[in-house]
């Protein structure tokens, strides 16, 4: 079984930045494709950055270029960075494992942008 936690949620005001962290209970690197979803108050979850096992990234179009999906140099982290942000990026951020079409979930972190 895998376990994920996130961390680095808060409040911050429009504009500010935060880096939202993912550790795993196992090495992901070469081996998970991991991703970041969110879900606001009232909405659907929704996906925020990919990042394959072979380190191919992509975003939602309402991120990009202000989003940034890594992976650190211990092999069961996962980042995101999130730069710009809009009072609409304010959401529960979940961090996501999937291997053999298995995904494991974290339990979320809060990201509260005010205006």
């Amino acid at each position: 079984q895998v376990q994920l936690v996130e961390s680095g949620g808060g409040l911050v005001q429009a504009g500010g930045s935060l880096r939202l962290s993912c550790a795993a209970s196992v090495t992901i690197f070469n081996i998970y494709d991991m991703g970041w979803y969110r879900q606001a108050p009232g909405k659907q979850r929704e996906l925020v950055a990919t990042i394959t096992s072979g380190g191919t990234t992509d975003y939602a179009d309402s991120v990009k270029g202000r989003f940034t999906i890594s992976r650190g140099n211990a092999k069961n982290t996962v980042y995101l960075q999130m730069d710009s942000l809009k009072p609409e990026d304010t959401a529960v951020y979940y961090c996501k494992g999937s291997r053999w079409n298995i995904d494991y979930w974290g339990k979320g972190t809060l990201v509260t942008v005010s205006s």
